[in-house]
């Protein structure tokens, strides 16, 4: 495989909307890609960082990843969500790479912790967090549907 660099994004493209009507149906069924106007939202809000994992080649986005992050008094928390990697991808690194460089982005804000949450249909990527460190924890993840 060629290299792959993990950047953040900065600005919305038409390469970076096209990516995500190709990557989100692969994450989830029940949602929608983002349009450009809520893609901006994400590349311009203080309490997230959209992060793309980029063939160094050619330039092809082939997976991103949303870092969270917030203050709270115990200290600066991140979540790391909505990971995808192109189908074609995967199997290649590119979700490790992601991770990593994920984890690198929130130890340079400070962060005590990242938290993340997986389905357990997705095997590979659960068997992948583990091995890079991240452990199940004992606790509860509640849900409330604002719209219910």
């Amino acid at each position: 495989m060629s290299s792959v660099e993990v950047v953040e994004a900065t600005e919305v493209t038409p390469e970076l909307v096209a990516a995500f009507e190709r990557l989100v149906p692969q994450l989830s069924s029940s949602n929608p890609p983002p349009s450009s106007d809520e893609l901006d939202a994400i590349v311009r809000s203080e309490a997230s960082i959209l992060l793309l994992a980029v063939d160094g080649d050619d330039g092809t986005i082939l997976g991103t990843l949303t870092l969270v992050w917030f203050r709270i008094p115990t200290g600066v928390r991140a979540w790391i969500e909505d990971v995808v990697v192109d189908e074609a991808a995967r199997g290649r690194g590119v979700g490790e790479t992601l991770n990593l460089g994920a984890l690198d982005r929130a130890r340079a804000l400070g962060a005590r912790t990242v938290d993340l949450t997986s389905r357990p249909k997705r095997e590979a990527a659960n068997r992948l967090y583990k091995r890079i460190g991240f452990v199940p924890r004992d606790t509860n993840v509640y849900r409330f549907d604002v719209e219910g």
